[in-house]
């Protein structure tokens, strides 16, 4: 009976003794991952202490979803099983995205001498949208009345190349007519 204490005391005692640590997602948060092109933003984690220590050595899984909207590792599968260096860092290397759009999260566990700490990685991915050439040149043509507009605009607003007399301040020049709401532009 006395041992089975003594074993229960030694056990509590080193895993109270144990640092606590955590993991810290450095990259690949919030990627947009593209479809067509087989590009994705390979997580990194650091595994550091309450202190902010790296641990080398800890055992760091990554975990994609299997099924639905996801990416696969270098081996081609949705896990990969990586040691941290002497940093604490460890990267999901060869990360590609399958061919399904949406958003899914990547669960890392970190475990080191019997602890274990988690995060998750949130990436998205997307098939990117490809314009038609006449959809380009009518994006080119509204930026190119878009400028006129807008330099139209502000030679207007200094007076149209006018000598000017200066008005108090706080008091718009004359002709000027504020009004809130959407503008609209017009000849003058």
């Amino acid at each position: 009976m006395g041992w089975r204490l003594m074993l229960f005391t030694i056990l509590v005692w080193r895993v109270s003794g144990a640092e606590v640590f955590r993991v810290v997602v450095l990259e690949g948060d919030g990627a947009i991952n593209n479809i067509r092109l087989q590009r994705a933003k390979e997580p990194v984690v650091r595994v550091e202490t309450e202190s902010g220590s790296p641990v080398q050595g800890a055992v760091v899984h990554f975990a994609a979803p299997s099924q639905g909207a996801g990416v696969v590792f270098s081996d081609g599968g949705p896990t990969a099983t990586i040691v941290t260096d002497s940093e604490g860092r460890a990267t999901g290397r060869g990360l590609r995205p399958n061919k399904t759009p949406g958003r899914f999260e990547i669960r890392v566990t970190a475990s080191y001498q019997g602890l274990s700490a988690t995060a998750r990685i949130v990436q998205i991915n997307a098939e990117p949208i490809e314009l038609s050439k006449g959809s380009a040149k009518k994006i080119a043509i509204l930026a190119i009345i878009g400028g006129a507009a807008a330099g139209g605009a502000a030679f207007a607003a200094r007076g149209g190349g006018k000598s000017v007399a200066a008005a108090p301040p706080g008091t718009p020049p004359a002709g000027t007519v504020i009004t809130p709401g959407t503008p609209i532009l017009g000849a003058p």
